[in-house]
């Protein structure tokens, strides 16, 4: 967005002082600008921003800055303005855009929404068929593996308090699917997961860390390779809704970064032989549906 603002020589027209002091801009576009707030006044950081025009093809999009500022160059035209920010109800407006011209929209105040409700107290478990535990990691340092695991289960033990509550996950080390049979047969090995010796991967969790609006902590012990470490999952939790057969369920996402030395899963063999296979950082990213607990 601001690379449109900065440095530029064509024939625009420069801007001699203020918010846009020397700044080249493009004839036939003009700036937009805006601060976004939250009820009390305070900068909204990294609210998301997109600007569409009459067809609802995106324009430009971007964040905010730290002091919740926008300032963007667009062609002149007429667009739709929408700004959404986690926690708030999102705000829309409808912007002119003229040649040279400055769109000043003032502080934008988003309002803050209710958030969704949460799993009542009890014990639940994660319903497999919906849901998925996947990971993405560097190959010899250029293209990404995607894999995942296909066997797993899971218990929540939902608290009163919702930062009191627990959890346990067990998941089938010999269950790794990449899509390539030879790989996954190395991924399987003593090189790597060393499904004989290790037959799962284990998390458990005591520690729910509510991080504001639908975002929380999940801290816990990961024993992957014979070794435990400390791994905290960003979860965004995404509220209740029923199944096909009535049933209540709970649904959200979770990603966590891994560092395969800290489990000491070295590759031996091909590092041996000088060759990264796998990147030292692994994503793992899960989609989780939970249900009541059956009696």
């Amino acid at each position: 967005m601001f690379s449109r603002l900065l440095g530029r020589r064509s024939s625009g027209v420069t801007r001699g002082g203020g918010l846009f002091g020397g700044l080249q801009i493009p004839p036939t576009a003009g700036v937009l600008s805006c601060r976004v707030l939250d009820p009390v006044n305070e900068p909204v950081q990294q609210a998301e921003f997109v600007l569409t025009d009459s067809v609802g093809r995106k324009v430009v999009g971007g964040e905010t800055d730290p002091f919740g500022s926008v300032v963007a160059t667009i062609p002149a035209g007429e667009y739709r303005l929408a700004v959404t920010a986690e926690g708030f109800t999102p705000y829309h407006a409808n912007v002119t855009i003229t040649e040279g011209g400055h769109s000043g929209l003032g502080d934008v105040t988003l309002q803050i929404t209710a958030p969704p409700l949460l799993p009542e107290p009890g014990d639940w478990e994660i319903e497999p068929m919906h849901s998925q535990i996947g990971f993405t990691a560097r190959h010899i340092g250029l293209a990404r593996i995607h894999g995942r695991f296909n066997t797993f289960a899971g218990a929540i033990r939902i608290a009163d308090r919702m930062e009191d509550s627990a959890m346990h996950v067990i998941i089938d080390a010999a269950s790794i699917d990449t899509n390539v049979q030879m790989r996954d047969d190395h991924l399987r090995s003593g090189d790597f997961l060393d499904v004989v010796r290790y037959p799962t991967l284990e998390f458990y969790s005591d520690r729910f860390i509510h991080r504001g609006g639908t975002r929380w902590g999940v801290t816990g012990a990961l024993t992957l390779h014979g070794v435990s470490r400390t791994v905290t999952l960003e979860t965004h939790y995404l509220g209740i809704g029923n199944g096909m057969e009535g049933e209540t369920r709970a649904a959200c996402r979770a990603t966590t970064e891994l560092h395969r030395e800290d489990f000491t899963v070295n590759w031996q063999t091909m590092l041996a032989r000088g060759i990264a296979v796998v990147g030292n950082s692994i994503t793992i990213d899960l989609d989780i549906q939970v249900v009541k607990k059956s009696a």
